[in-house]
């Protein structure tokens, strides 16, 4: 059995739950440590592709602790092992409703195309609405990673999902050469479909959360970058990360919204306040 997941968290809890189910030694986890709701997927599946989204990565991805070299090799560590996956094998592909998993299932099948393998599918948005909500309590991971070990060893057992057909496979293909035929750099996930939006979608949002924090008498000048960022995580139901939130507060702060205090090098070393 081989799982199939996106981030980080994701892949190092269900490598926990099984590991806890004796299975570690029989079941192969493969996870693509990247955020597929952002960034420029066109011809991804093509070497000019692959290059044209690290050239934009590179802007998003802080390079203090050689974190982009690591994404890099990461990002070809996993497209090599699905590309290597032999024939016959049975595929288990974890995702849940966002851009993100939806975007990286879909390259994942195009990767996976003309191989003689099995596919589930398991969505943990729905099993976890299934098996886990509470009455009068409206809770929804954003994405996979948010549901604990715990929680993800009980959807396992209950079985491997959806298998997909011939056909769902097809379709789920065209939807990804639709994709990469697209140059946006960020995309949402909206009544059931990924809809690419806007680089510039979420700059107003950033602003309004920054004229609440200023209304705060300890935030009513400079703000930590940090602060304000998880604010707006904390906030938006949509999953695209902190580092492109991030990025887009710098482009703020290069079109005059924002001023800052400090060095823009990393999250941490600098605040920011909107300009009066």
């Amino acid at each position: 059995m081989i799982h199939i997941l996106f981030g980080a968290s994701a892949s190092g809890s269900l490598k926990y739950v099984l590991r806890e189910m004796g299975l570690d030694k029989k079941d192969k986890v493969i996870s693509f440590w990247d955020t597929f709701s952002i960034g420029p997927v066109w011809q991804l599946n093509e070497e000019n592709g692959k290059e044209a989204r690290l050239e934009w990565m590179k802007k998003i991805v802080t390079d203090e602790y050689d974190e982009f070299l690591d994404y890099k090799k990461k990002f070809e560590r996993a497209t090599n092992q699905i590309n290597s996956i032999p024939e016959g094998v049975h595929i288990i592909i974890w995702t849940s409703d966002n851009a993100h998993e939806q975007t990286g299932l879909r390259y994942v099948i195009h990767l996976l195309k003309g191989k003689n393998v099995d596919i589930s599918l398991i969505n943990t948005t729905a099993e976890y609405e299934e098996l886990f909500q509470v009455k009068k309590v409206k809770y929804t991971p954003l994405h996979s990673g948010e549901i604990p070990p715990e929680k993800l060893q009980i959807i396992y057992d209950k079985g491997y999902g959806k298998s997909l057909t011939d056909h769902d496979r097809e379709d789920l293909e065209k939807q990804w050469m639709s994709l990469s035929g697209s140059h946006e750099t960020l995309r949402i996930w909206r009544n059931g479909r990924i809809q690419s939006v806007p680089e510039d979608y979420y700059d107003q949002f950033i602003i309004q959360r920054a004229k609440y924090l200023h209304r705060k008498p300890k935030l009513n000048e400079l703000i930590k970058s940090a602060r304000l960022i998880g604010d707006v995580l904390g906030h938006l139901e949509q999953y695209v990360g902190d580092s492109f939130l991030e990025y887009r507060l710098r482009k703020l702060i290069d079109a005059g919204v924002f001023e800052s205090e400090g060095s823009l090098e990393a999250m941490r070393f600098y605040s920011v306040r909107l300009k009066k």
